[in-house]
């Protein structure tokens, strides 16, 4: 049993060796296939899923080509296109990262007060665990993940302390790195500020129009405005009155009435006395109750 199961693996083992050693011997190997050649035995090697076996990469003269979300340390972005850093020096990388290998400094202008931008921005590389939550909770897509994996260096500090300078890519960078996020992240970006844009615009005509109207209620005649002012207000009064009289309506007993004051030229004259005497009779009317059930 065991010499069977011995034979059988030295046979795999062959197999795979004539397979290899054939494809090797062909213009281009296998393993090459959908590669970038740099010139100079140097390549970028990108191995389909559906190949099989396993092949050996010429490191550092090969190297495999990345994922798109492939990530190891930070880096900061740099805004070609307004020439300024997104980074507001917000500090909230700083505070959500779990190892704490971020440092920032705000920068200040001649007053000393705090503007958005950083004076001052470190990341320990050697403490860094590249958890990506930077990059998740940074709120202006100021902070990203580089594919940069070979960092190796001699002396640990500071070799592996980078700073603002070191840090920051430009946009196209990234863009480049990750094409996909990139372009959802743009697509995002347009959509809000196409949104605000419209905001503001509404904004603007809501203030045309009342700026508008206030120069129109300048131009008119005084005349005209002092008219216009005291029908607005005799239109208030008697809305009031009329408000009271359907709460003294909503007061009355079961079978009472309330009577609605007669139109006149002066409407709030007439409402106050027409309420005074339905008042009156109500009051007389609640008294003869309350002498019946006396008994008297």
């Amino acid at each position: 049993m065991f010499g069977t199961g011995l034979l059988k693996g030295l046979g795999v083992t062959l197999k795979h060796t004539l397979e290899t050693f054939a494809d090797d011997r062909g213009k281009v190997p296998d393993r090459y296939r959908d590669s970038i050649d740099l010139g100079h035995g140097r390549r970028i090697i990108n191995q389909p899923i559906d190949q099989e076996g396993l092949l050996t990469i010429q490191y550092p003269e090969e190297k495999r080509q990345l994922p798109e979300r492939f990530r190891y340390i930070p880096m900061l972005i740099w805004d070609t296109e307004k020439n300024e850093d997104r980074c507001t020096a917000c500090g909230i990388c700083a505070k959500v990262c779990p190892p704490m290998c971020i440092w920032i400094v705000r920068d200040a202008d001649a007053n000393g007060k705090p503007i958005t931008r950083p004076a001052e921005f470190y990341i320990d590389a050697a403490v860094c665990m590249s958890c990506s939550f930077c990059t998740e909770f940074c709120p202006f897509d100021a902070i990203k993940m580089n594919h940069d994996y070979e960092l190796a260096v001699f002396d640990r500090y500071p070799q592996l302390v980078y700073d603002m300078e070191e840090l920051t890519v430009p946009l196209e960078y990234y863009a480049a790195l990750w094409p996909s996020q990139y372009a959802a992240e743009e697509e995002q970006r347009r959509k809000d500020e196409a949104e605000k844009k419209a905001q503001d615009e509404a904004k603007a005509r809501a203030a045309e129009a009342k700026a508008a109207a206030k120069a129109a209620e300048a131009a008119a005649p005084a005349g005209e405005r002092k008219a216009t002012s005291a029908e607005e207000l005799k239109r208030k009064a008697q809305e009031r009155v009329a408000a009271k009289a359907a709460a003294a309506a909503g007061d009355a007993g079961p079978g009472e009435s309330v009577s609605a004051p007669a139109a006149s030229e002066d409407g709030e004259a007439d409402a106050k006395k027409a309420r005074m005497e339905e008042l009156k009779r109500i009051a007389q009317e609640r008294a003869r109750q309350r002498k019946a059930e006396a008994g008297e």
